[in-house]
């Protein structure tokens, strides 16, 4: 019933919130979704990902409803060789480089870019630094999502506290999903704050 449906209705049939995608190729478009974060790795120097993946995208995207949502994406290292390192074939942003990630998210801002998602990525060994999303949030005002290395409500809060808008779990919830049930918690208390 899935493939009649759209894989994102059965996920709509349980949130009153937008369903939005963070697709990692052309391939991974749902037009059932909500909105689309339509990614340019600005960090990177892959020009398959800065441009190419949204050429073959951009006649599919257009043909849907989907909300679309021009977002940098900016891969920050986190100790090791990550899974989005490898597949885009790119080196992440230093984690002490503060000043370079900010003036990338500038100019992916100055682009007019609507978002900028800084990823640690997929098995990220440690979380993007609080000094990192704080200097990012003070140098660009659209929305920062931070990811990757995120596996306790304490990270999630502190991304938060840094500056992030949004803080996305991946892999974590994967091993432990009651783990959802303790970042809501902690990210409602913050947001009534």
């Amino acid at each position: 019933s899935w493939a009649r449906r759209g894989v994102s209705e059965p996920v709509k049939d349980h949130v009153k919130i937008p369903v939005v995608l963070f697709p990692g190729n052309s391939m991974q478009i749902e037009p059932t979704a909500d909105a689309l974060l339509f990614l340019s790795l600005i960090s990177g120097r892959n020009p398959e990902l800065l441009i190419g993946q949204h050429v073959v995208a951009a006649p599919i995207i257009r043909n849907t409803k989907l909300e679309v949502i021009p977002t940098g994406y900016m891969l920050v290292n986190s100790g090791r060789i990550t899974s989005a390192a490898y597949i885009s074939n790119t080196m992440p942003i230093p984690d002490d480089k503060y000043s370079l990630a900010a003036a990338t998210a500038m100019a992916g801002e100055m682009l007019g870019l609507q978002a900028l998602y800084m990823d640690a990525g997929s098995g990220a060994e440690k979380e993007i630094s609080a000094k990192m999303i704080a200097t990012v949030r003070k140098a660009i005002q659209i929305p920062l999502i931070v990811g990757g290395g995120i596996n306790t409500s304490q990270k999630a809060l502190r991304a938060l506290e840094a500056g992030a808008d949004m803080v996305v779990i991946g892999n974590a919830l994967e091993k432990d999903p009651e783990l959802l049930i303790g970042i809501a918690d902690k990210v409602y208390e913050w947001n009534q704050g």
